[in-house]
C-alpha cells in the first residue's frame, strides 16, 4: 500500500498504519464525532492529514483514563496539537480524573489487604 502525500486524504487503513490504532478504533472515534471523515465515491472513509495527530491524542487521553464521552467534551486544542500538554479548559477535568483514580487505588488496596488476610487466616474478615 502506498503512502498518501501530505495533502491527499488518507484511507482508514493508511490512518491505522500511521497511528498504530486499529481500523475498528478509528471507526469508533469517527462514529462518535472525534474525527471528521468524508466518503469517497467508492464509499470508503477518507480522513484529512490532521487525523493522524487527532488519533494519537485520542489514544493518549484514553490511556490516561478518559472516556470517549469525556474526550468529546474537550476543546479542539486537545485534539489538534500532537503531544499537547493540556488546555486550561480541561485542567479541572484532569484533576477530577486523578482524584477518581486515587480513590480506585485506595479501594483496590483495601480489597487486596482483605484478600491477603483471608488467605493467611483462612476466613473472610469482617467488612470495615
Amino acid at each position: 500500500m502506498r503512502n498518501a502525500p501530505a495533502d491527499e486524504p488518507l484511507t482508514i487503513g493508511q490512518l491505522s498504519q500511521r497511528t498504530g490504532a486499529s481500523v475498528r478504533s478509528i471507526r469508533h472515534y469517527d462514529e462518535h464525532g472525534l474525527l471528521a471523515s468524508v466518503r469517497a465515491s467508492n464509499g470508503y472513509r477518507m480522513f484529512p492529514e490532521k487525523a493522524v495527530t487527532q488519533v494519537k491524542q485520542i489514544q493518549r487521553m484514553i490511556a490516561t483514563g478518559f472516556t470517549i464521552d469525556d474526550i468529546r467534551g474537550f476543546p479542539d486544542c486537545m485534539l489538534l496539537i500532537e503531544g499537547a500538554r493540556s488546555c486550561d479548559q480541561i485542567t479541572d477535568v484532569q484533576r477530577e480524573r486523578l482524584e477518581a483514580i486515587d480513590r480506585q487505588i485506595a479501594d483496590l488496596e483495601k480489597r487486596r489487604a482483605r484478600l491477603v488476610k483471608t488467605l493467611l487466616e483462612g476466613a473472610v474478615p469482617p467488612v470495615d
